[in-house]
């Protein structure tokens, strides 16, 4: 693995796994973080990392010291390493972390055709990163989609984690059955509608920067301030080769039918049972659960009981994290501070 420094962006393009010809060739039409296409300076200095994957490379945004091991932070569904522009700055200038664009997101490689995106895949993309830097444990910031993660891989490899911080989404969520049914089949079939579009190479529909603004905006059911999904857009925006002056979506539209399904209430209660770690969550009162709220409750009460979980609720939006990152950055600084991996001395090959 190598790293590059944001100023230079042909240094930063330069660094890709010299086998993954599709990535590089097309890094002048690729965007890292808002600046790129505003002309603003990042959030954050970062080093812009790649990862060799059996499928191609997972990108990401390093902040911080590189000889310390660094918290992973993973993003939302649809969402990106950009999804944290905004919280970094306000952490410990001590603290390292790296911003993940997971499988077929941002700036990382899609899944070969004909492959089918399931939530607990994630799992392994975490294990193959934490092989590849020699991290015995890990510590995990997640929003959403990943914060569901979080908690599923602390459950399931307990000895594996160090810490886990996640925002606004508990624990996979819980549906009817019948309404789970007819999820299946549609998403199904729709995921192959667009893995048919995928194979026609053919460039998707493309808009004006403002549009996809726009889109962003509305897309999160305006979850993110307008003014900020400039920093959730860039990473997920290509410039069309049709249209100078505009660009599309270039994330994996088979992510919109992704498989989001880990189980029964029932195994979240033991998957809640199992998780050994401190835990801090964080709960936007003005953001839905995403499920029956008894649900959420059940598993919640089993994690109070732990002595090493902490719970948060604040005033904001599911995308709090970035509309107002103030109202939680002291939290996860003393959080951090107690329970992170910034002093201890990372194994890491960079």
């Amino acid at each position: 693995m190598r790293l590059a420094i944001v100023p230079s962006k042909e240094e930063e393009f330069s660094c890709l796994n010299k086998q993954r010809m599709d990535f590089k060739e097309d890094s002048s039409r690729r965007y890292r973080h808002a600046g790129d296409l505003t002309g603003e300076p990042p959030t954050r200095e970062f080093s812009e990392i790649t990862i060799p994957v059996p499928w191609g490379h997972l990108s990401g945004k390093w902040y911080g010291p590189q000889d310390v091991q660094p918290i992973l932070g993973l993003h939302g569904w649809q969402d990106n390493a950009g999804t944290f522009d905004l919280l970094v700055p306000l952490l410990s200038p001590d603290v390292a972390f790296l911003s993940i664009d997971l499988p077929g997101h941002g700036l990382s490689s899609r899944l070969p055709d004909g492959c089918y995106y399931n939530v607990t895949d994630n799992l392994y993309v975490i294990l193959i990163i934490m092989k590849q830097y020699k991290w015995s444990k890990v510590s995990i910031v997640g929003h959403s989609m990943s914060s569901i993660i979080g908690f599923v891989f602390a459950a399931i490899f307990p000895d594996k984690v160090n810490m886990v911080i996640g925002l606004d989404a508990l624990k996979p969520h819980q549906r009817p059955p019948t309404n789970t049914i007819r999820t299946m089949e549609t998403r199904m079939d729709e995921f192959l509608k667009e893995d048919e579009r995928n194979q026609s190479k053919e460039e998707p529909p493309s808009y004006s920067y403002e549009e996809l603004i726009e889109r962003i905006f509305i897309g999160t059911f305006h979850s993110i301030n307008k003014d900020l999904c400039k920093h959730m857009l860039a990473r997920n925006i290509k410039k069309s080769e049709k249209y100078p002056e505009k660009y599309f979506f270039s994330r994996d539209r088979r992510l919109k039918f992704y498989n989001y399904m880990v189980g029964s209430q029932e195994l979240c209660i033991e998957m809640a049972k199992r998780i050994e770690c401190p835990y801090l969550f964080v709960k936007a009162r003005q953001s839905s659960y995403f499920e029956d709220k008894k649900y959420y409750d059940e598993v919640l009460a089993i994690l109070q009981s732990k002595s090493n979980f902490e719970y948060l609720e604040v005033a904001g939006s599911h995308h709090v994290h970035m509309n107002n990152p103030e109202r939680i950055s002291s939290h996860i600084n003393d959080f951090l501070k107690r329970f992170g991996p910034v002093s201890k001395r990372s194994s890491s090959k960079l």
